[in-house]
This record gives C-alpha cells, structure tokens and sequence, in this order.
C-alpha cells in the first residue's frame, strides 16, 4: 500500500514552506518519526518525520521549492504491506498526486530530448533553443526593451547561454527590422514548444484551460503572468517608485481595478508582478541549465547550483534568491516601503559602563555565564522605553490605531552563515541582567546553529542590531516591521572626546536609532536617545530598574 505523506504546517497559520533538504531518497528504508526532510518557515527551519515504516517509493518536490501547506511532498511503500506496481500506481491516481512542478519536469525532459532528437536529424545546431519551441527565455528588461523597440520576441534568436535573448540581441533585431531570425519553420508554421517551465512555483498563475497539469502550448515562459501592455495606467507617485526601483513597466502590471475610466494598480501589485516575473526567469533558468547540462530534472541538488554566464562587460554568477536571503529581502522591502523612515545618530560615553562590567564578570562568570555589554544595553533600553512607551509600539493601519504595548520583547539581530536572524528575549523588563545575558547566549548560540524555534524569533517590541560587533559606526537600521523603532549600535573603543576644553580619549559608542516617522515625531526620538545614554553613561542608574 502507498502511504501519501502531505506537507504539514508546521508553524502557526502557515501556508506554504521551502523544502530545503531531503534527508532520504528513494529506495531508502526509513521508520516511523525518523526524520525525512528540512523544511523553512520564517527563518526557522524544523524537521518533518516519516509517518510510517517502510520504504521511500517517490519524492515529489525538490529542493529549494516552496509547497503549499497540505500538498504530498513524498510517497511511503508501508512495511509489511503488499507494494504496488509504479504503473498500477500511476492508473490508481499516482499521477494525480504528483505535484504539478514534478510533471512540468517530466514534460520539460521529454520536450528537450524530442527537440534534441529533431535537431540531430535536421543537421542543425542546438543554439536555437529559444526560438525553435516559440519558447523565450529572456529577462524583463530585455522583454521590455523588445516592446519599446516594437520587436517580436519570440521571432529572436538569442545568443545567451541556452539560447536566452539578450538586450544585444533585441536591438539586433531591431536594426535588421525583424529578419534576424524566425521561429517560425521552413514551411511557415510555427513549431511546437520545445521547452516548457520545468517547475511551476506558488506564484505562478494556474495553467487555465489545462486538465494535466502541464502548460499550454501557449503559456507564457514560466508561467508567468502575460504583461498587459496597456498605454496608459493610472498609479500613485509611490506606486510608480516601486515599479521603476523593481524595474518594471507598470503599463504591464495586470490589474482589474478601474479609476476614472483608467486602470489603476497599487504597489502590491507591482511587487507581485516583479516577484512573478522573478520566478519565471528562476524557472526558464533551471529549464535551460537542464536542457543544456544534459542533467536529469529531477536531480534536486542540480535546482540550486549557482549559475554563470557570461556577458559583454563580464562573467556574472546566477545565485539562486531563496531561503532566508529571500525571508530577509521580503521583510526589509516590506518594511522599507511601508513605513518612512528616519535616523537618529549620537555617540554616547561609556567609561563608566565599560569599569562597572569588568567589574562584573568574574562574578558572572563563577556562575557560568559569559557577560557581554548587550544586557546592560538592553536593560538600558527597557528603561527608556518606559519613560518614552511610543517607541515599543505597533501601527494597525486596518483599525487606525496605535498600539503601545506594555511589555517589552527585545529583538537582538544576530549575523549567521544562512543571514540575519532576530531571537526575542521575551519580557526583558522583568528579568535581571545576569538572566538576560544567559538568554541572550543561548538564543544567539541556536540562530546560528540553525536549532533556533519559529517561536522564538515572534513577538518583538523593539530590536537591536550591532553592527559595531564587526565594525563600524553609523548605518540606517531598517525597522524590523511591525515594530516602530530599531537601534543600531556602533563599535564600542576609544575615541576622542572633549571634556573641560581638552580632548582626552574615553570609550564611547556611536548610536542610530530609526524610527517610523508615521507614529513616533522626531522630539520623541531625540529624548529617548537622550535617556537612553544617560543610562549607559550611568549604569548604576539600572539598579533603580
């Protein structure tokens, strides 16, 4: 008997993950809870278990692939039951189970070995990958620049690695009007499409019209979303900003929504759109390397190999935007566009703060634990935070309203080899210094380790990154949104200070604090900067807290 094995949720309210590693392949015999996969959900990343003994009979997506929650993932013969034939398997709904991106695959393997097949017999090279199929593979920008310059595309050849039409090649066509080259055959049909998306991601549009899961013949490349190529679109100043920052044509951002008789589209739909035409070209990427690789589709270590290619001005490395890198430059976009930010920067003086923990530490460390300078900042903050309650609040922009909140989670933004993570010390205001700094251990040594719970990087009120940890001393914190205020700390050394009208050198550390100007007014931040030194200038004022 076949036991189907769905993607679970594995994190509160989830809808989709990233299969990152399989842990197992097919034919391995596994038992019940034995771990069989990694999967990632918001920078976490947990363990999914076998739900049975017996033996892995198929895995259905592959690494680096985001699955919808509830989707079969992978396939179990139990032990100690009858096995099924793979083809009895197929007739019984075995082939309805598959994931959609698996078929793709298989269609795209079978597409390029027909295509190669051709190609062998005709005598002609296999540089026309893009044309021959009236299947394209080129950017955006190229696509874009081929409308301005009212050329075909799919009538290019391309010149780029697997046939992809590059800008040069565009503007050749436009210069010889057209007639560089054809899709079309010799008899003037057009031909079949040679290469189809080899995967099908959550973000791309369903394949309408379609009963078996593959793309129509006339799909757009990488089921991608048909740009519209409307003349004119109706969108706010700052809509238009995201569209040219994501270098995108918003007369092609498909919208249904009408205003004054104009189409009209918001920010989101640029990004969503952006974010579509990314996955596309992720896709026609994989697709080409397999087409021309001569790798098999399935090979899921070969789906997140980093790509080169090399262009006029260089050799360029394609690294696959996923993972956390993606989670990171999602939330930051989010947050960037979303609410305006300001920076405030100060240095303050922290003799005082550097004498009082050496003086502490030896007596941490009796009790085992490593005092570093951060719980003294976070107690610090704490204490700010209460006298100045508007920087450890949230903006409910449904409700129209501000939420102040009266306990105090304290993101510390930690770099580690997968990217940033932000682990929350929960209620800092009500726990020690020495406690803080064993949770602040702790919660640090498992983001980097990778062992770190979804859980504990939710529900911050106020974050902390420090980039002086490396080096440096100002920057612009981005906000980690929904949050209203973030500090960023400097390096901690000596620096010179005037005091009495001489310069001597005391140990100082440079500040910025960001703020979301929606909510929090520049004063507020200047006074809590202001208090907030005054803290670190003066530790023993802590004992108070």
């Amino acid at each position: 008997m076949v036991r189907e094995f769905k993607l679970p949720d594995v994190g509160e309210g989830l809808t989709e993950a990233e299969i990152v590693t399989w842990l197992v392949k097919v034919g391995d015999t596994v038992t019940e809870d034995q771990p069989v996969a990694e999967v990632e959900t918001d920078k976490a990343v947990v363990e999914v278990p076998a739900p049975v003994n017996g033996t892995v009979r198929e895995i259905l997506a592959e690494e680096g692939e985001m699955v919808p929650v509830g989707e079969v993932i992978i396939t179990f013969d139990v032990e100690g039951e009858p096995v099924e034939p793979m083809e009895d398997a197929a007739d019984e709904g075995g082939a309805e189970s598959r994931s959609a991106d698996t078929a793709d695959v298989e269609s795209a393997v079978s597409a390029v070995e027909e295509a190669d097949s051709v190609a062998s017999t005709d005598g002609e090279s296999g540089g026309e990958v893009s044309a021959k199929g009236g299947r394209v593979f080129a950017a955006p920008s190229a696509r874009r620049l081929a409308r301005e310059l009212g050329v075909d595309i799919e009538t290019v050849a391309g010149s780029g690695p697997g046939g992809r039409v590059t800008e040069g090649d565009v503007r050749a066509a436009a210069e010889s009007g057209g007639a560089s080259a054809s899709a079309a055959s010799e008899d003037g049909t057009a031909a079949e499409p040679a290469v189809r998306s080899a995967t099908r991601k959550v973000t791309d549009e369903p394949a309408a019209g379609s009963d078996d899961g593959s793309a129509p013949a006339d799909a757009h490349p990488g089921g991608a979303p048909e740009a519209a190529g409307r003349d004119r679109t109706l969108a706010a100043p700052a809509t238009r900003q995201v569209a040219a920052e994501e270098g995108i044509d918003i007369d092609d951002v498909p919208t249904d929504e009408i205003r004054d008789g104009e189409p009209f589209v918001d920010a989101e739909q640029v990004r969503a759109y952006a974010e579509a035409q990314r996955a596309a070209q992720q896709a026609d990427t994989q697709a080409v390397t397999q087409a021309t690789g001569g790798e098999t589709a399935t090979t899921a270590a070969g789906a997140t190999a980093a790509d080169t290619e090399t262009t006029p001005e260089g050799q360029v490395e394609r690294v696959p935007y996923r993972g956390i890198r993606r989670t990171i430059g999602k939330a930051m976009e989010n947050s960037k566009y979303t609410a305006p930010h300001v920076t405030h920067h100060d240095t303050v003086v922290v003799d005082d703060l550097v004498d009082t923990r050496a003086r502490l530490k030896p007596k941490a460390e009796e009790r085992g634990i490593k005092l570093t300078y951060m719980p003294f900042i976070v107690k610090a903050i704490v204490a700010a935070l209460k006298e100045f309650p508007i920087l450890n609040s949230q903006l409910d922009e449904d409700e129209e309203e501000i939420l102040v909140k009266h306990y105090h989670n304290i993101g510390i933004a930690v770099a580690t080899e997968a990217g940033l993570m932000v682990p929350v010390v929960k209620s800092a205001g009500e726990k020690d210094m020495l406690t803080i700094a064993s949770e602040v251990n702790e919660l640090a040594s498992k983001a980097r380790d990778r062992s770190i719970s979804r859980e504990e990087m939710q529900g911050g009120t106020f974050s902390i990154t420090n980039f002086g940890a490396i080096g440096g001393e100002y920057a612009t914190p981005i906000i980690n949104y929904p949050e209203t205020a973030i500090l960023g700390l400097g390096e901690l050394k000596e620096r010179p200070v005037v005091e009495d009208g001489e310069v001597v050198a005391k140990h100082t550390i440079p500040i910025s604090l960001t703020i979301d100007h929606r909510v929090i007014d520049g004063a507020d931040a200047a006074q809590f900067a202001n208090t907030l030194m005054e803290y670190l200038q003066n530790p023993e004022l802590l004992l108070l807290e």
